[in-house]
Formats: C-alpha cells, sequence, structure tokens
C-alpha cells in the first residue's frame, strides 16, 4: 500500500471568493480520483507571498507537490503583469531548487471587473484549473524517478 500524497495548497487572499474554488475543484478531483492524500492549506495575503511561502513548505521536506492559486488582476497601473510574472518564475524557481514539484493555479485576466458575470466566470474558471492542478499533481508524482 501507497502512503497518501501530501500536498500543501497556498492560496492568495485577494479574491478569495474566486481563489478558494481552485481549492474545491482540487479536493473533489482528488476524491473522485480516490486518490488518497493530506492537504495543508495555508492563505497568504496576496499572489506575491507565494513563491516564499511555497520555499519555506518545500524545504520542510513534508509535501510531495505544492499547489499555489492566486487571481492577479489589472488594477490599472500597469503592475500586474510584473506581479504575475515575479510570482510564476518565483514558483518555478523553488520546483527547481527543492525538487518539490510546485504548480501555479495563478490567473492574470485582461479587463477584470467585480460584477457577477466576471465573478461568476472565473468561479468557475477556478474550479476547472483547480481540478487540472489535482490531475497535474497525480500525473507528476507518479512519474517520480527519484522515488526508491
Amino acid at each position: 500500500m501507497t502512503a497518501p500524497l501530501t500536498i500543501a495548497f497556498i492560496k492568495a487572499s485577494w479574491h478569495s471568493d474566486i481563489v478558494d474554488q481552485a481549492l474545491v475543484g482540487f479536493e473533489k478531483d482528488m476524491q473522485d480520483a480516490g486518490a488518497e492524500h493530506v492537504l495543508d492549506v495555508y492563505d497568504v495575503p496576496g499572489a506575491f507571498e507565494m513563491p516564499l511561502q511555497a520555499k519555506r513548505l518545500a524545504a520542510t521536506g513534508r509535501f510531495d507537490a505544492i499547489v499555489a492559486a492566486a487571481l492577479v488582476v489589472d488594477g490599472g497601473i500597469y503592475r500586474h503583469e510584473f506581479v504575475a510574472q515575479a510570482v510564476v518564475d518565483g514558483l518555478m524557481r523553488v520546483q527547481l531548487d527543492t525538487d518539490v514539484p510546485t504548480f501555479s493555479v495563478s490567473l492574470t485576466p485582461h479587463q477584470f471587473q467585480p460584477t457577477a458575470e466576471h465573478t461568476g466566470f472565473f468561479r468557475e474558471h477556478f474550479l476547472t484549473k483547480g481540478a487540472e492542478a489535482a490531475r497535474a499533481v497525480r500525473q507528476i508524482v507518479a512519474l517520480d524517478v527519484t522515488a526508491d
């Protein structure tokens, strides 16, 4: 019998009504697949804080994978693209430096507005992206060539 996967799920608090749906989609897909897992959830203020939290969690050696979710929106001052790029680069660096698979469910929509239509669309989109992250976690962990 294999041990359950131990996964850290980091989510940004900004736009939590949308971002939290990634966790819902992730958990549902893991359960639907019958994947035994332990999920530790960590909330951080925003997307920019996710890479450091991921690095700290990876350094513990407790996790088979880390998933990070955030919604980075265009606030009208042209900094969202820099933030989004820094987050993705930081998460990539975490997995390359620590050898712990690290997944991004961080989205940067163009022209997001906090209307019912946009919020509803992105809530559904994050459900889907969370499920996709769950499948990716299972696939990458299964491919682990460093396992004994």
